[in-house]
């Protein structure tokens, strides 16, 4: 399957979803995903996100 038909196929499934859920629904979902990932990153300790820093750059570099 193209990118592009994947790209086409998931517009009309977020289309989909927010015409059946509302707006604000979506909006509160997606705030969710955002959020639960940045407060697991603020609660690490500070050696511990080092160490997730440092893994981030090594994959940057291979």
């Amino acid at each position: 399957m193209s990118t592009p038909t994947k790209i086409l196929i998931g517009g009309v499934g977020a289309f989909l979803v927010l015409s059946i859920l509302g707006w604000w629904t979506v909006a509160l979902i997606l705030l969710g995903v955002t959020a639960i990932p940045v407060v697991g990153y603020l609660m690490l300790d500070p050696s511990q996100r080092r160490r997730v820093r440092a893994q981030g750059r090594k994959r940057l570099g291979s």
